[in-house]
C-alpha cells in the first residue's frame, strides 16, 4: 500500500545527523504559486528516476525505473514512495552508506505543472482528489520534459502486492515516437550539469 499522506514516514526513515537530505522544516511554497515537479536520478541498490510532484505542500512521489518518456506507446511503471517535503526538489548529493536510500542523487528536471484532471462531464478535478480516484492528467513545464502526461493506479494494493501505478505520455505536440529514454550513468544534472560519477567523486 502507499504509505500514508504526510512527512511521518519520510522522517522515520531517517537519521538527519547522518543524511544531507532535507528535514522539510521550511514552509510551503507561496500561494499562487504553480505547482512545481522535479525527476531526480538516484543511483541507489536499483538505479531509478524519481518523479516528484507537489501536491498540497508535500512532493508526492514515484519510484520510475525506466525514467520517464515522451514516447505515448511508453507506458512505464511508477511505484508509489513516501511524501517528501518540498525542499528535497533541491537535493542533489550522496546519501551515506547505510542510510536509506543510500546513493548518488541528480536533479535530472525540474519545473512547474498544471492540473488537466477532468471527470466525464468535463469539469475540472483537485489534483489530490484525482490521485485518489486513482487517474490524474497535468502538463509539464520542464528543462527536458514537456507536455501532458498521465499517472494512473493498475493495482492498489489491497491484495498483499505493492500499489503500482503507470506513467505515460500524452499524444501532443510534445510527444515523441521512438524516444529511447535517458541513460542515467550519462545523464546531466539540469541544475549543475553534472553526473552521477562526478557528484558522487566530489563528496568522496
Amino acid at each position: 500500500m502507499t504509505p500514508k499522506g504526510g512527512l511521518s514516514e519520510y522522517h522515520r526513515r531517517r537519521d538527519f545527523s547522518r543524511t544531507a537530505e532535507p528535514r522539510g522544516e521550511r514552509p510551503s511554497a507561496a500561494p499562487g504559486a504553480a505547482p512545481s515537479f522535479v525527476v531526480q536520478i538516484h543511483d541507489a541498490t536499483a538505479m531509478h528516476f524519481d518523479f516528484r510532484l507537489e501536491v498540497d505542500g508535500v512532493l508526492k512521489s514515484w519510484a520510475v525505473p525506466k525514467g520517464p518518456s515522451a514516447d505515448p506507446q511508453d507506458k512505464r511503471l511508477a511505484m508509489p514512495t513516501e511524501d517528501h517535503p518540498l525542499e528535497y526538489r533541491d537535493f542533489e548529493g550522496v546519501i551515506a552508506p547505510g542510510e536509506y536510500g543510500a546513493g548518488t542523487v541528480i536533479v535530472w528536471d525540474e519545473g512547474t505543472y498544471r492540473n488537466l484532471s477532468e471527470d466525464r462531464s468535463g469539469r475540472e478535478i483537485p489534483f489530490a482528489e484525482a490521485l485518489d480516484r486513482g487517474h490524474a492528467s497535468f502538463w509539464l513545464d520542464g528543462r527536458k520534459l514537456h507536455g501532458g502526461y498521465a499517472l494512473t493506479r493498475i493495482r492498489d494494493g489491497s491484495d498483499g502486492d505493492r500499489e503500482a501505478w503507470l506513467l505515460v505520455k500524452r499524444a501532443d505536440r510534445r510527444a515523441h515516437e521512438g524516444d529511447g529514454g535517458t541513460d542515467p550513468r550519462r545523464a546531466r544534472s539540469a541544475r549543475t550539469g553534472r553526473t552521477l560519477a562526478q557528484v558522487a567523486g566530489s563528496a568522496s
